[in-house]
């Protein structure tokens, strides 16, 4: 697909991150879109920026559904086929995710199921309430976003990583295997999975308040006990901190994985509507997942152990302990 104007495009988790600059690029390039999100707040936001460099005629709504439940994707469907007036789509980027559920062993069953269920389950659940519109259009292309954690299951020796490490692995695995299936039975559709490596978005933020159930931007008590509770494991004196503290901590935690991110999410949606253009199945996204998959793959019997880590950490320009 070498040229977007006039079509239509899908897209979960358009409300920030990747989602909102996808939305943003392929507005200005003609591309109807239409977004879902938990927040409706962040997609008017979304929505307003798109206006603002839309050719006219463009169109672009806003549904707010959560990818995890079946249901929602569906209506999110029907509203948008309403909507947009249109019974097909060509391209469909399921894009939404959040972090959390890190220990299989003393993560909370509900953070892990939920985690697990929002990057996988979304996944699935998007492919499969929009394949009858892709089917009807004459070219589509379905855009997956996995992970760097797709094919290494870490963070480093010292943090667990389990419920988004094996939704990402499993998304990539599920997009390798349509590529064969959709050649033989819908060869009009192409599929591709993003592997970005560390990206500038609001992941951070936004997995606090999906698990807390809070979309403040300050922490409630649900929250505060959580980041609590996640400071003490890696060590951190966190009884010993007001609530005050805490609430900075977490703030600026997440400032710095947005803003010090060696690679934007402006510059992660070009790369991906690039390879989009392009035919590329394997999209990795940032030098530093280019580098972590070389290594990876060179050396998969010790990818877990701490020298490894070492050795990616400083391959990949990560900044450890600043």
């Amino acid at each position: 697909m070498k040229d977007f104007a006039g079509k239509t495009a899908v897209i979960t988790g358009g409300g920030t991150g990747m989602g909102r600059e996808l939305a943003l690029q392929l507005v200005a390039e003609g591309c109807n879109v239409a977004m879902c999100d938990v927040s409706a707040a962040n997609m008017a936001t979304t929505k307003a920026m798109c206006a603002d460099g839309a050719p006219q005629g463009t169109k672009i709504t806003t549904h707010v559904a959560d990818v995890s439940i079946e249901a929602q994707l569906r209506a999110f469907r029907d509203e948008m086929a309403a909507e947009q007036q249109t019974d097909r789509i060509h391209l469909l980027f399921n894009n939404a995710g959040i972090a959390g559920g890190g220990s299989f062993v003393k993560a909370s069953r509900e953070e892990w199921d939920k985690t697990f269920a929002v990057c996988w389950g979304g996944v699935y659940y998007g492919v499969r309430t929009f394949m009858p519109m892709l089917m009807a259009a004459d070219e589509a292309h379905i855009v997956n976003t996995s992970s760097v954690n797709g094919f290494w299951a870490s963070l480093g020796p010292n943090t667990a990583h389990t419920a988004y490490s094996a939704a990402k692995f499993a998304v990539k695995g599920f997009t390798e295997a349509l590529i064969n299936d959709l050649k033989l039975n819908a060869p009009h559709i192409k599929c591709s999975v993003v592997m970005p490596g560390h990206i500038g978005t609001e992941i951070a933020a936004n997995t606090r308040k999906v698990h807390s159930g809070d979309d403040s931007d300050t922490l409630g008590a649900t929250g505060l006990a959580a980041a609590r509770r996640q400071m003490t494991s890696y060590g951190v004196a966190a009884d010993q901190l007001t609530d005050e503290a805490i609430q900075a901590m977490v703030a600026e935690m997440s400032r710095r994985f947005r803003d010090d991110a060696p690679t934007s999410a402006a510059q992660a949606a070009k790369i991906i509507l690039d390879g989009v253009k392009a035919g590329t199945w394997r999209i990795l996204v940032g030098e530093d997942a280019h580098r972590m998959d070389k290594l990876v793959r060179a050396d998969p019997e010790h990818a877990y152990e701490p020298e490894f880590f070492q050795r990616l950490a400083e391959e990949a320009g990560w900044r450890l302990g600043s």
